[in-house]
């Protein structure tokens, strides 16, 4: 049984340049931020799961999906500027001025498809001992130890002296995956930030992870979606 009181925050601000309307376009027939929403609630590992937004539209879909948005995101966290730990603070600060407290932080991304109930509670076991945070990471699918660049117009190794080396012998190397972070709220509110002294990361599979920058990426999440609903 979970004792601890924990909050689950999935900004999704309306003002998403690159794909506009990005938050709520639907993904495989409903919109995107639904998914993060229902996987925080099936988790059963949150007292409350809000969406901070500054779009009346936005809100409502939360709403119908199951989220609270007891309160709406203030214009100075809605900018091109703010950070997610801005989002974050405000919403806590919101909270306690209503007389809540949480003892752990978890922001979803409302663009994270791939989450689980199961992954969710995989990193909450993780947040034990003297560990401050976890957030989801993936490896590189290519040894960055064998990466290029291009100088005066010549190919060049950024690390020459591994220019012999195979690339099972290299050491691998991780990327945030962008999904979802999970913190001690004391920490957070301490170092204003996910990646503390004392994180640890949760290894995503590389068929889980995909950035939705472009039309292009959404539809290779979508073929992604299907591989992995029929891998289960």
């Amino acid at each position: 049984m979970n004792l601890m009181k924990n909050l689950c925050v999935i900004p999704a601000r309306g003002g998403s340049k690159r794909i506009p309307r990005k938050n709520i376009k639907p993904f495989m027939g409903k919109p995107i931020v639904a998914y993060s929403i229902d996987a925080a609630l099936r988790s059963g590992l949150f007292e409350e799961v809000m969406v901070s937004t500054d779009d009346e539209e936005i809100a409502m879909i939360a709403r119908e999906h199951g989220a609270q948005v007891p309160f709406m995101r203030d214009a100075e966290t809605a900018n091109d500027y703010a950070s997610t730990a801005d989002v974050i603070l405000e919403v806590l600060d919101m909270y306690e001025k209503r007389g809540r407290v949480f003892d752990t932080i978890c922001c979803v991304y409302s663009t994270a498809p791939f989450v689980t109930p199961a992954r969710l509670s995989e990193a909450y076991l993780k947040l034990t001992g003297g560990i401050d945070s976890v957030f989801t990471c993936v490896a590189y699918s290519y040894p960055v130890q064998r990466g290029l660049h291009i100088v005066d117009g010549k190919i060049r190794m950024l690390y020459p002296e591994y220019a012999s080396s195979r690339s099972q012998d290299l050491e691998k190397i991780y990327h945030d995956a962008g999904q979802f972070y999970i913190a001690r709220t004391t920490s957070f509110i301490a170092e204003k930030t996910f990646w503390g002294k004392n994180t640890v990361g949760l290894v995503l599979q590389e068929l889980e992870v995909q950035d939705l920058d472009t039309l292009a990426d959404w539809k290779l999440a979508e073929l992604q979606y299907e591989l992995l609903r029929e891998s289960r």
